[in-house]
């Protein structure tokens, strides 16, 4: 297939073009993420979030991937 490769120059050309500097119109309201946070909308801590590991024991990088030889 056909690679096209653009230089640096030419994409920090293209980062000040007005088309750059306009979201897409159909993009959904994120706050965070995709419009800014409005004072009312500050984020809450989840008590039952994937990265709260209180009391579970840490098992390493290892564990994960057990084999038996």
């Amino acid at each position: 297939g056909t690679r096209i490769i653009y230089d640096r120059k030419f994409l920090l050309d293209r980062r000040n073009s007005p088309m750059a500097q306009t979201p897409p119109c159909h993009l959904p309201d994120i706050p965070g993420v995709t419009s800014p946070i409005s004072a009312g909308d500050e984020p809450k801590a989840d008590s039952n979030s994937l990265n709260h590991q209180e009391g579970k024991p840490s098992m390493g990088d290892d564990a994960q991937f057990e084999m038996d030889i």
